[in-house]
């Protein structure tokens, strides 16, 4: 095997260990070596072949960590399978970008002065990272630290740092692992120091994390009793005018078995209602009905629509509904899914829309809506607003006690997907210190508690009804009040090492 092979055989290595890494892999420890192999093959290269080599370890990792897009463009998008493994694989060339250009920055700052890779690749990588997090809408789907959900010490710091601060670990461990590997192999010089630095960071983070594991029940608030419904309503007949009328029985029914345990709240999953809620009346009466008999308030998913001056407007909604059957609120989803649930440039490219049938049209909703009921108050996130740390940060700080996620996941099968989903909930819990409960149509339905801790899940694919209790929190963490410090302060030292040559000039002259 050539050099050059080799070279490409770690990156390969580093990207199968990244997927690894995340479910259903669940080698969490991987996460600590993933990266080894690849700061291997970038050894002492140029910028551009620290590019291709960061390029196709990234490829191969979000090949992997992603290819469940398929299934929801073919069974439900109606695209082509050749069509649908096309767009995956130049989504994974995207996604590839927010891995090779991290290494490529620390390639270049290395080979323009001489600062070694390992010392500058962790404030790189979180500068990707929280990039990623807004470029072209935003997709921060599983950063590194995500890995560690099930892992409380390790994740406790992300209430200062966000899930930022755990990648920065994670990367900061690999790249001293690296420089330990470096110097037994050729045989130089150990630096202690570095290594002290990396490890003494990694025990005060462990450290912090278990003293606030400890501490936090002094920070709860009053008990609240949640029921989570899991319809399991199958995809394919979901919208289905002939089936409505057997969903609104699946969820009754199932609402029903939660009675006894007398819920403050009840979750329907998004979208719960395939039909506008706000409209039909017969169908509010049979949840009145329903709810007299629980006496509990109840969120449900399901569209919405207002007339305004120019036009109609559809969204995709939560509303919350008293035990008398009035309407008490609704939150309109802000985060839309492009091409998911709007065509972007559609007005450009008339043509995009008709590749993908059955692509909503929703509009952005325009505030972050904090609902309110005698238990407290709640933020809802809907779908996949829940992988945005600012997004969610916001409700937490606009006075929201708990978190609230509906989703629907029937989109992706019985993928990864569902479980990858799952595992980003954790971190928001921990960020912002509220728990976080989640009502998902065919599952994963799940209580988090505000240290991460998973107190129950549901299966995939068959009905349930849990019902648990979740303590209200009013405290607001450092993460809640100032969002991303740690992640901007990684890219204003980025930018300084990348500027570091021309302010030294400027000075000079």
């Amino acid at each position: 095997m050539t050099f050059k092979n080799t070279d490409y055989a770690l990156a390969l290595l580093s990207g199968v260990l990244l997927i690894l890494i995340f479910p259903q892999g669940n080698i969490k420890e991987f996460a600590w070596i993933s990266l080894v192999p690849l700061l291997f093959a970038v050894q002492g290269k140029k910028t551009y072949k620290g590019f291709l080599l960061g390029s196709f370890a990234g490829f191969v990792f979000n090949l992997g960590l992603v290819y469940w897009v398929t299934v929801s463009m073919t069974t439900y998008g109606k695209l082509p399978m050749i069509l649908s493994v096309l767009v995956l694989i130049l989504f994974a060339l995207y996604l590839s970008l927010f891995v090779s250009l991290p290494v490529c920055c620390s390639c270049y700052v290395e080979e323009k002065q001489g600062i070694e890779i390992a010392h500058t690749l962790p404030f790189f990588w979180i500068a990707s990272e929280q990039v990623r997090s807004w470029f072209l809408t935003g997709f921060p789907w599983e950063n590194l630290g995500y890995s560690q959900f099930a892992v409380l010490p390790v994740i406790q710091i992300a209430d200062i740092t966000g899930v930022y601060g755990v990648s920065f670990l994670l990367v900061m461990v690999n790249c001293a692992i690296y420089s330990l590997l470096v110097s037994l192999i050729y045989k130089r010089a150990i630096s202690y120091q570095k290594m002290a630095v990396a490890f003494m960071l990694l025990g005060i983070s462990l450290g912090y994390g278990w003293v606030r594991l400890s501490s936090l029940k002094q920070d709860q608030g009053a008990a609240i009793k949640v029921a989570l419904i899991q319809g399991n309503i199958p995809q394919d007949v979901k919208w289905d005018p002939a089936f409505l009328d057997e969903t609104m029985k699946i969820y009754s029914r199932l609402t029903m078995e939660t009675a006894p345990q007398k819920p403050n709240l009840i979750i329907w999953p998004e979208a719960a209602t395939p039909f506008y809620f706000q409209s039909e009346k017969a169908y509010q009466g049979q949840v009145a009905a329903l709810l007299s008999k629980t006496e509990a308030h109840l969120l449900l998913g399901s569209p919405a629509w207002e007339r305004t001056a120019d036009g109609m407007q559809y969204f995709n909604s939560a509303f919350l509904v008293s035990p008398d059957g009035r309407i008490q609120g609704r939150y309109d989803k802000i985060h839309l899914v492009p091409y998911g649930e709007y065509v972007p440039l559609k007005r450009f490219f008339p043509f995009i829309e008709k590749l993908v049938e059955g692509i909503g049209d929703f509009s952005s909703g325009r505030e972050t809506a904090v609902l309110h009921f005698p238990g407290g108050a709640f933020g809802t996130l809907i779908c996949y607003e829940i992988i945005f740390p600012d997004l969610v940060r916001r409700f937490a700080k606009n006075g929201a006690m708990f978190l609230v996620n509906i989703t629907n996941d029937a989109w992706f099968g019985r993928t990864a997907a569902p479980y990858q989903h799952l595992s980003m909930a954790v971190l928001r819990a921990v960020e912002n210190r509220r728990p976080v409960v989640r009502a998902a149509n065919t599952g994963i339905s799940a209580l988090i508690d505000a240290d991460g801790s998973i107190l129950q899940s549901t299966n995939l694919f068959t009905p349930a009804a849990i019902t648990g209790i979740i303590f209200k929190r009013t405290v607001k963490t450092f993460y809640t009040e100032y969002g991303d410090v740690f992640a901007l302060l990684c890219i204003g030292i980025s930018l300084l090492l990348l500027m570091r040559p021309v302010l030294i000039f400027l000075k000079n002259s």
